[in-house]
């Protein structure tokens, strides 16, 4: 029993890594209806920049996770304003290959800047950050993730629900037309939507390195999993995304824990399969019905 406990926390810590990565992945097709396949290259890009200020640039741990966040906030804005702007209006297509570009770009200037090895970071998560319940013990990276999650998870919330930012955003997600016709400014929702897109993988990327360490080619991997997150939860659906989340995260735990280790990361995608067989649209998401 206290091994599935152990599973049990490590998975939904885990999962809700994978939801909060996977919001950003939501958020820009909700405001663009873009599948970005360049996910996990940002996911990358975040663990490498943090990599460098706290190793190299010896900047203190908090100052470099923070620069880290501004960092990938700003790239996200760049991304938008010089590579998608100017295909607006052009079919979806274009744009979807133009973020597998993107992706293979980030990939080759990583590989180029910092090379293929892997890398990890210094112990700097104090040992009293660790959980003692009983018999499970929370480790202090899993209880780091834990309160990043939930405090990204308020901060989002409250973004949404109490910004004007985050209204309109949710505005032009349901109904861009309408929105526009009301005076949202779009474009500047667009850019919004992939300045926290790429903070919040950047975010994930840090943490999944102190987890496992920091390798272009893993991270990138695990950036892909977003997908059967995001099409588990819907992928029109931010709460949906996060719900998948931890049920891809305690699915892998489960499966590692359980079964075999190489086994956990196929489990995703045969929930993915499974999912688009059985329920296209997600555990969340809205059924759309077209009349021809």
């Amino acid at each position: 029993m206290e091994f599935f406990l152990q599973l049990l926390v490590n998975g939904v810590c885990v999962g809700l890594l994978y939801g909060i990565s996977a919001m950003g992945f939501v958020m820009i097709f909700k405001s663009s209806s873009v599948l970005n396949f360049a996910h996990g290259e940002l996911l990358a890009l975040g663990a490498f920049f943090f990599l460098t200020l706290v190793t190299w640039a010896k900047l203190p741990v908090f100052v470099a996770f923070a620069l880290t966040l501004i960092g990938c906030f700003m790239l996200g804005f760049l991304i938008e304003r010089f590579f998608l702007r100017p295909l607006i209006g052009e079919k979806l297509i274009f744009v979807i290959m133009l973020t597998v570009g993107l992706a293979a770009m980030f990939k080759g200037l990583i590989l180029l800047i910092w090379g293929g090895n892997l890398y990890t970071y210094p112990d700097f998560l104090p040992q009293t950050m660790g959980l003692q319940f009983g018999a499970i013990y929370i480790s202090p990276v899993y209880s780091a993730t834990l309160i990043i999650s939930v405090i990204f998870l308020v901060l989002f919330g409250l973004f949404f629900k109490k910004s004007a930012q985050g209204i309109y955003m949710r505005s032009v997600a349901d109904n861009q037309k309408a929105a526009l016709s009301l005076g949202v400014h779009v474009r500047r929702v667009f850019a919004l939507s992939w300045a926290i897109a790429a903070m919040v993988a950047s975010m994930s990327g840090i943490v999944l390195g102190i987890i496992n360490g920091v390798n272009v080619h893993d991270l990138s991997s695990i950036g892909l999993k977003v997908f059967p997150v995001v099409i588990l939860g819907g992928l029109d659906s931010i709460g949906g995304a996060i719900i998948g989340g931890i049920i891809i995260g305690l699915l892998e735990t489960f499966t590692a824990g359980y079964l075999s280790t190489s086994l956990r990361d196929v489990v995703p995608y045969i929930v993915l399969v499974f999912i688009l067989m059985v329920k296209p649209y997600g555990l969340f998401g809205l059924v759309e019905i077209e009349r021809v």
